[in-house]
């Protein structure tokens, strides 16, 4: 899900985040230097509108130099609503840079920003774009603790979206994941998260998502999440991918 926002899916309804995969709230943990992540990834959401989502999304993350991630991300989106007319094709594309620029220590968090961007490569007339600009401008904090095989790890923070376009209006992000290492291969974890309205008539949304990451190797990866709602329109929401990493040994 880095995971943060794809500006075609608030043209269409509730939101539906692609941050920090496989949840919508991120982490200022960037991808090391000279290394990739690129996940070829799915995400749906249903609503008493329909469904809709990606099918497929592919996200690319580079690690440009130290602390320096780079973001790129390229969506098939769907939208198929309860009544009218369906349409897939290519959707609104994303990109983005984080910067970590506060280092983890024993008593503070690490901690960095993700500006990103959403250019209007959609075909809004069909609702898959916005037909405009839109930026998310977030803070993420991240904090770690416990054995390296068992250990625990909370992120979270929020940010400020800038929505224009007729109906719309900015709007604001605020989410909260813990995540544990179960196993050598094995995390779990959940979020809450909560984001103000996000255009004239819509109501804002407190929702929730249960994730896992499994390890096959050390670069091939397996991403999972689903949820819903606890106060909004969102009655499920699941996020899934593959992920694999590359980079210089170490």
């Amino acid at each position: 899900m880095k995971a943060c926002v794809v500006g075609l899916l608030l043209a269409l309804g509730p939101l539906v985040t692609l941050a920090g995969p496989q949840f919508t709230t991120d982490d200022p943990e960037p991808v090391e230097y000279r290394h990739w992540e690129i996940d070829l990834a799915s995400q749906h959401a249903k609503t008493v509108d329909g469904w809709l989502g990606t099918a497929p999304h592919v996200e690319v993350d580079y690690g440009a130099i130290s602390n320096l991630e780079l973001h790129l991300l390229m969506p098939l989106s769907y939208n198929a609503p309860a009544q009218g007319s369906r349409y897939y094709g290519y959707g609104d594309t994303e990109v983005g840079a984080k910067y970590r620029f506060i280092q983890e220590q024993v008593w503070l968090p690490q901690v960095g920003v993700f500006p990103q961007l959403e250019i209007p490569t959609g075909n809004a007339d069909h609702r898959l774009g916005t037909g405009h600009v839109d930026a998310f401008l977030p803070l993420w904090l991240q904090k770690s603790w416990g054995a390296e095989n068992h250990k625990w790890t909370a992120n979270g923070g929020g940010g400020y979206y800038i929505n224009p376009g007729a109906g719309f209006r900015d709007w604001t992000y605020c989410g909260l994941v813990l995540q544990r290492q179960v196993t050598a291969k094995v995390q779990l974890g959940g979020e809450i998260y909560h984001r103000t309205s996000i255009a004239i008539g819509r109501q804002a949304d407190t929702a929730f998502n249960l994730g896992t990451t499994i390890d096959l190797s050390d670069r091939h990866h397996l991403l999972f999440s689903a949820g819903r709602s606890i106060d909004g329109p969102t009655e499920f929401q699941m996020y899934v991918a593959y992920q694999l990493t590359i980079g210089p040994d170490k």
